[in-house]
C-alpha cells in the first residue's frame, strides 16, 4: 500500500482509476473462457486439474483495519493477480503436454519455472530418444 505514503499524487491515482478497474472486464472475460478450456480440454488429455483456490485467494477485504476502499482494492488485485497465476498454471501444463521444449536462451529472457524438466533447445538426440521419429 505504498499510495498511502504517497500524499501528493491523489490527482493521478483519481485519473488512473478507470484504466485499472477496465481491466476487471477482460479478467472476468478471461476467467470464463480459460474455465471452459480448462475443463473441456484437460479432461479430454486427462491431464489432471490445477486446483483454482491454490491460487486465487479471497482473505483480505476481512482485515478491520483497512478501510472499505482498501477492502474492495485488495479484493480486485487478489483476484487480477491470482487469475493470472492460475492462467499461467493452465498454460503450462499445456505447454508440457504439447511442446515440451524449452526455449532457447538468450540475454534478458526469464525462462518459465515450468520448463525445468522440459527437452533442451535445439537437442534434437534428446528428442528422437524421447519422442521417437
Amino acid at each position: 500500500m505504498e499510495y498511502k505514503k504517497d500524499k501528493g499524487r491523489r490527482w493521478e491515482r483519481f485519473l488512473s482509476t478507470p484504466f485499472i478497474w477496465g481491466m476487471l472486464i477482460p479478467f472476468v472475460f478471461l476467467d470464463l473462457c480459460l474455465e471452459v478450456y480448462h475443463r473441456v480440454c484437460f479432461r479430454l488429455y486427462r491431464l489432471p486439474l490445477v486446483q483454482r483456490s491454490a491460487y486465487i485467494k479471497f482473505d483480505r477485504h476481512r482485515l478491520t483495519y483497512l478501510t472499505i476502499f482498501d477492502r474492495v482494492n485488495c479484493t480486485y488485485c487478489g483476484y487480477a493477480n491470482g487469475l493470472l497465476r492460475y492462467a499461467s498454471a493452465i498454460a503450462g501444463q499445456s505447454e508440457r503436454y504439447w511442446c515440451s521444449i524449452k526455449h532457447q536462451s538468450s540475454k534478458g529472457f526469464i525462462s518459465p519455472t515450468h520448463q525445468k524438466e522440459f527437452l533442451g533447445y535445439g537437442d534434437e538426440g534428446a528428442f528422437r530418444k524421447e519422442y521417437g521419429k
